[in-house]
């Protein structure tokens, strides 16, 4: 049973979500004021840990800060913002040193700083730095070490937000269920900072973690913050297929290291697709797959790197060698079953390059931000750079707001009102499997007008479903997960139907052809247009 209870927590900085850039941003916020980390799992418990490839940075002298301006903005498809990618390229060498001293120890030779660095899709030279094929593991366990027993940083593991409070456009806090008590608790705080990252499990098929419902990007827009881009989902091309061990990913640096895509016949089919085969762009080769697999009506494609030295496979990706034959797949003799997943959204809360939103004393940072950097399509091991970035000049920007006199404002107790027990839990789970598969077969990888619009008035009646259930009953956490998927869903539909033009991520099979006009999608409550 859920109640209403009287604790309320306060804190300067409230931060909600403990990826990379939630973690680093409490780390250095502490130095300024106090800080709350609410998370709904364990602290670790995000993608930051799972991200196998690694971090892109400029470190080599082969290896130029437009290089990789030039490669992110060719990559991203005419959409990302310039002056953003150039100012968080330039600042990624720095985050890099900052990383190492906080104890990630990136392979290669610190003290040269000789690195030894990953080529990835869409890259021009090697610039990934990376621990193996387990890089996000250690960043997320570097700082979790970090903010252990830290005088200044209280962590609340299994928390889980609600609805943020807001009263004319600025943000007081939020309300937060404790998963240990079932109650919804006030926490009040300066300054808010989503870091709930993306919103995978929307969609059937995906790498993320359980937790990536898309909880930061429901609740802003329902605070009223303007999101953007949403349509913009990457599909990330190599997910391990197999019927026990899901969202694995098999990382793109195998294929940057020669790994190679072959169809059922045992044939590669990228050479058809792009010059660079499979080195192409993910939204690209996502594709390719996605049209192999309804050319063939086979359940998945291959990826081979059993021709490389058994000694090498085993070193370099140890555990990505290791889950494969823990699923009965040795990688060093016989080809990897995999299939695109949803994996990253280049879309999110609309954000500046300090992570301010348009909301007074919001702020978010990581997947949850859309600041333009990625545009249509991120360049792979962006998403790591693009965290630190942010959470650093977040910490900044945040700082200086606590220390102007904003008077916290008291939040009213949670009011569960007349709402009484669900009494059939099954229908959540039924929305909440209906609303996956609908997403990944009209709303995946390839669109049509026509499965737009089927998405969106199915969605507009599990919308009206989900609201009453929201307000009859107590809340249980997979109620609040659903009603944030269903908003977030709702968003993306409206979002990709507002795009008449195919661009990166968004392949639209009725508009096939880009825009001569490049624009961003942006929506908040009452409104919707195109920049």
């Amino acid at each position: 049973m859920t109640n209403s209870t009287d604790k309320v927590y306060s804190s300067d900085f409230l931060v909600i979500g403990s990826g990379l850039s939630g973690q680093l941003f409490s780390l250095k916020a502490s130095q300024y004021g106090t800080v709350n980390i609410v998370t709904k799992d364990r602290l670790t418990e995000s993608a930051t840990i799972r991200a196998q490839g690694g971090i892109a940075a400029v470190v080599s002298a082969e290896d130029s800060i437009e290089l990789h301006v030039e490669d992110t903005i060719r990559v991203g498809d005419g959409l990302c913002h310039r002056d953003v990618v150039e100012q968080i390229v330039k600042a990624g060498p720095e985050r890099i040193r900052e990383l190492v001293d906080l104890g990630v120890d990136f392979c290669g030779e610190e003290s040269t700083g000789d690195y030894e660095l990953g080529l990835e899709g869409g890259h021009s030279k090697r610039r990934v730095l990376h621990v193996k094929d387990h890089t996000g593991e250690d960043i997320e366990l570097a700082l979790a070490k970090q903010l252990e027993g830290h005088d200044n940083i209280t962590i609340y593991e299994n928390h889980m937000a609600v609805n943020l409070f807001a009263r004319n456009n600025r943000v007081y806090g939020a309300y937060i269920l404790d998963l240990n008590t079932n109650e919804v608790e006030r926490f009040v705080a300066k300054t808010v900072i989503l870091a709930t990252g993306g919103a995978g499990r929307v969609f059937l098929y995906t790498s993320n973690p359980d937790v990536a419902t898309g909880d930061g990007i429901a609740m802003a827009f329902r605070a009223g913050a303007t999101v953007m881009n949403l349509e913009m989902v990457q599909f990330h091309p190599t997910l391990l297929y197999h019927h026990k061990i899901r969202s694995f990913l098999i990382s793109e640096a195998l294929r940057g290291e020669g790994a190679q895509l072959l169809g059922p016949d045992g044939k590669r089919f990228m050479n058809n697709y792009h010059e660079d085969a499979e080195l192409a762009p993910r939204d690209v080769v996502a594709r390719a797959i996605d049209t192999e697999l309804k050319k063939t009506g086979a359940d998945h494609v291959w990826l081979d790197i059993s021709f490389k030295d058994p000694k090498y496979i085993k070193d370099r990706f140890p555990h990505i060698y290791e889950t494969c034959l823990e699923a009965g797949i040795d990688i060093t003799k016989s080809p990897i079953p995999v299939v695109p997943a949803a994996h990253y959204f280049m879309g999110g809360v609309k954000a500046d390059i300090n992570g301010r939103t348009d909301v007074l004393g919001l702020y978010a940072i990581g997947e949850t931000a859309c600041t333009g950097f990625h545009g249509a399509n991120r360049l792979a091991s962006n998403s790591l750079l693009e965290a630190a970035v942010l959470a650093h000049n977040a910490s900044v920007a945040a700082s200086e707001e606590v220390k102007t006199k904003i008077s916290p404002m008291e939040i009213p107790p949670w009011d569960p009102g007349e709402a009484t027990d669900p009494d059939e839990l099954v229908v959540i789970s039924h929305l909440w499997e209906e609303i996956r598969r609908m997403m990944i077969n009209y709303v995946g990888i390839a669109r049509s007008n026509k499965r737009l619009i089927r998405a969106r008035n199915r969605i507009e009646f599990i919308q009206k479903e989900i609201n009453q259930f929201y307000w009859d009953f107590k809340i249980t956490p997979d109620l609040v997960e659903l009603r944030n998927i269903s908003l977030v869903a709702e968003l993306i539909i409206r979002m990709a139907r507002m795009r008449r033009e195919s661009r990166g991520a968004h392949y639209n099979i009725d508009y096939p052809e880009k825009s001569k006009e490049i624009v961003d999608t942006i929506m908040r409550k009452g409104y919707a247009a195109i920049e």
